[in-house]
C-alpha cells in the first residue's frame, strides 16, 4: 500500500475524531449546566417521560399520574410512547439522564450531517473534501447552541429525535428499512410529525405524483396505524384514556398561552380575545399557512430540493399545532441546511448565520420583561411582538423558502441550446 493511500485513509478516520472532539467540547457545557440543575428541576420531561413506564410495570392508570412536586406533570404523549419509555424506567435516574442526553446530541449530528448534505457531502454519501468533517463538528457545535437545542437538554425532550426519524427516512440514499417506516413511527410517538403524511400525499399522488412518495406515504401510514393499535391490545384501559379522554384536554400540556406556546395559536392566545374570537382567526390562520407552507413544500420536491420542502414541512409541525413550545422549533436546524444549501452562495451563508443568530438567542423573554417595565405603547404593542418572535420568525422562515430563496428547476440541456 502507498503512502498516498495511507495518508487517504487516515484523514477520514483523523477528520472524524476531530470532529466528535469539536461536538463534545460544545456541549460540555450545556451538558453541564442543566444536568446540575437541582433534582426537581432537571430534565423534568424525561421524568415524564421514566415515572410514566413505571405506572406500566406497576400497573397504574398512565394518564391519572403525575410527576412528583413541584412540577406535577401528566404524560401527554400516545399510548406507544409510554411502552417504548419502559427501558427508561428500567434505568436509575442518573443513568437515564445520561443515556437520554447522549442520545440528544447522537441524535442532532445525524440530523446536521443530514440537513447539511449538499455542503458536506460528495455524491456517494461521503464527505467531501479533507475539511468537511471539522465542518461537520462545527456546524454540529453551532446548533448545539440554539434555544431549541439547548432546551432539548434542558428538559431532556425528544423532539430532536424525532427530526432525526424524520429527516432520515425521506434523505438516507439507500435506507435499510421500508421508506416511510420512521415517519409512521415518529407519527405514533409525537403526531405533530404526521404533517409529514400530508407532505407525501401531496408529493405522492396527482397527475404528476411521486411512486416512490406513493409507497413511502402507504408505509408511514401502515407503520403509524399499526403502532396506534398495538397499546389496546397491551394496555388497553390506557389507549382507550388516551385517545379518548387525555388527547381531547389541551390543558394538560400545560398552560397554553404561555411565552414557551410559539405555535400560531400560542400567538392569539396571549392577545386574550375571547374564545370563540380567537378560534375563528387560528383556524383561518391556519388553513392560509398550511396552504402556502404545503403548496411551497410540494414545489420544492417537484424543484429538486427536497431539503427546503422538508424544512418546510417541519415549520408546519410548529405552526399548526395549537401547542408547540420553543424546543419543538428543532426543525432550525433542517431550515439551517436548506438555507446553507451547497455553502457556495455567500448571500445564503450570511442569511443562514443570521438566523442562526435569531434563534440562538432567548428574545421571547425579552418580550416578557418589556411587558413587565409596563411603558405605554411600547409594553404591550412591541413587547407582545417580541413575545412571539419565534413564531414569527418560522411563519417568515416559510416564506424565505418557499418564494425568496426558491431554486428552479435546471434548464435541460436540449433547450437551452435552442434558440429564441
Amino acid at each position: 500500500m502507498t503512502t498516498g493511500t495511507l495518508s487517504a485513509i487516515r484523514k477520514p478516520v483523523w477528520g472524524r475524531v476531530l470532529a466528535w472532539l469539536i461536538i463534545v467540547v460544545a456541549a460540555a457545557p450545556v451538558v453541564a449546566y442543566w444536568l446540575t440543575n437541582p433534582d426537581d428541576q432537571r430534565l423534568v420531561d424525561l421524568e415524564v417521560y421514566r415515572t410514566g413506564a413505571q405506572s406500566v410495570l406497576q400497573g397504574m392508570p398512565v394518564y391519572d399520574f403525575v410527576t412528583p412536586a413541584p412540577q406535577l406533570l401528566p404524560f401527554t404523549y400516545p399510548p406507544i410512547a409510554v411502552l417504548l419509555a419502559i427501558p427508561l424506567a428500567w434505568m436509575s435516574w442518573p443513568v437515564a439522564q445520561w443515556v437520554w442526553t447522549a442520545g440528544i446530541f447522537v441524535a442532532l449530528a445525524v440530523t446536521v450531517r443530514h440537513a447539511f448534505r449538499a455542503a458536506l457531502e460528495g455524491p456517494d454519501g461521503r464527505f467531501a473534501g479533507p475539511w468537511a468533517p471539522l465542518a461537520f463538528g462545527l456546524l454540529t457545535a453551532a446548533c448545539t447552541y440554539l434555544m431549541p437545542i439547548r432546551d432539548q437538554v434542558r428538559f431532556g425532550q425528544i423532539d430532536i429525535l424525532l427530526v432525526m426519524l424524520c429527516l432520515v427516512d425521506l434523505s438516507a440514499r439507500r435506507p435499510w428499512w421500508p421508506r416511510g417506516m420512521l415517519i409512521g413511527l415518529a407519527t405514533a410517538v409525537k403526531l405533530t410529525p404526521g404533517v409529514f403524511l400530508i407532505y407525501l400525499l401531496i408529493t405522492g399522488f396527482g397527475r404528476d405524483g411521486s411512486r416512490e412518495q406513493r409507497q413511502t406515504f402507504f408505509i408511514a401510514c401502515f407503520t403509524a396505524a399499526l403502532l396506534t393499535l398495538a397499546p389496546f391490545a397491551v394496555i388497553p384501559q390506557d389507549a382507550a384514556d388516551f385517545w379518548f379522554s387525555a388527547l381531547l384536554d389541551s390543558d394538560r400540556v400545560g398552560a397554553n398561552a404561555a411565552t414557551t406556546n410559539q405555535s400560531i395559536r400560542g400567538m392569539l392566545l396571549r392577545i386574550y380575545l375571547p374564545d370563540a374570537v380567537t378560534s375563528a382567526i387560528w383556524l383561518a390562520l391556519v388553513a392560509v399557512v398550511a396552504w402556502y407552507g404545503f403548496r411551497f413544500a410540494r414545489r420544492a420536491f417537484r424543484d429538486g430540493d427536497p431539503m427546503t420542502a422538508i424544512a418546510l414541512t417541519g415549520l408546519m409541525a410548529v405552526l399548526l399545532s395549537p401547542v408547540a413550545w420553543i424546543h419543538h422549533l428543532a426543525w432550525i436546524v433542517v431550515v439551517l441546511g436548506a438555507v446553507v444549501a451547497t455553502g457556495r452562495d455567500p448571500a445564503r451563508l450570511w442569511l443562514a448565520a443570521g438566523i442562526w443568530l435569531y434563534y440562538v438567542l432567548t428574545i421571547p423573554w425579552w418580550g416578557v420583561s418589556l411587558r413587565a417595565a409596563e411603558i405605554p405603547v411600547l409594553s404591550p404593542v412591541v413587547g407582545r411582538i417580541v413575545q412571539d418572535a419565534f413564531g414569527i420568525g418560522a411563519v417568515v422562515l416559510v416564506w424565505l423558502l418557499g418564494h425568496r430563496l426558491r431554486r428552479t428547476p435546471p434548464v435541460p440541456a436540449a433547450d437551452s441550446a435552442a434558440g429564441p
